[in-house]
């Protein structure tokens, strides 16, 4: 059975891949390595999110489920006054995203690090995410009840989930819960979804 890229310490022999894209106007060259998340490519969904939103202005970010550091690092690079967490269960993952920062010089902005990591106490005025929906529904739940609540009063969670893994029926639940969640934008089959912290 293949190893998913949410292990937390893949078995499968590291080869390192590079590309480099364009995210809001600053090109980033990202190193991505076998038994990671979208090796070798940016993924159709996070390409998505950057086409439909704007970068955020200022604050502390959160990148959840942040894999080699796409979503964190393009941030802190188009956003000046940021500090941005990067949090993933794969080890391997973490180590190239934070690669990745020293290599981009983005390092003092971002770093990415184990959830346990976190300091208990720190909040986040927005969380991005391109959620790992393939850990299964009750996973990604108790995933997005965690970190919900580390948000900032008035702050908020986007993130971009396949129409065809559940975005719409996760836009009701989440809001069910008590998080209001609005669709800001659907494309290619995707939805871009924003929940808010009252």
């Amino acid at each position: 059975m293949p190893e998913h890229y949410f292990s937390a310490d893949p078995s499968v022999p590291f080869e390192r891949e590079s590309f480099t894209a364009e995210l809001w106007g600053h090109e980033l060259t990202f190193d991505t390595g076998s038994g990671v998340f979208s090796k070798g490519h940016l993924d159709h969904a996070t390409a998505v999110l950057f086409r439909e939103l704007e970068p955020p202005v200022q604050g502390q970010f959160l990148d959840l489920g942040c894999g080699y550091g796409v979503i964190g690092l393009a941030i802190a690079a188009a956003v000046p006054l940021s500090s941005v967490i990067g949090v993933d269960v794969n080890e391997r993952a973490l180590l190239l995203a934070n690669d990745n920062a020293r290599a981009a010089g983005l390092d003092p902005r971002f770093v990415a690090c184990l959830p346990a990591q976190v300091p208990g106490n720190q909040v986040f005025d927005e969380i991005w995410s391109n959620p790992p929906i393939r850990i299964g529904k009750e996973a990604l739940h108790e995933l997005l009840l965690t970190w919900l609540p580390r948000l900032a009063p008035g702050g908020r969670m986007v993130m971009v989930v396949g129409k065809n893994l559940g975005g719409d029926s996760l836009q009701r639940w989440l809001t069910e819960q008590g998080w209001p969640t609005e669709r800001l934008a659907s494309s290619k089959g995707f939805r871009v979804l924003e929940t808010r912290r009252g």
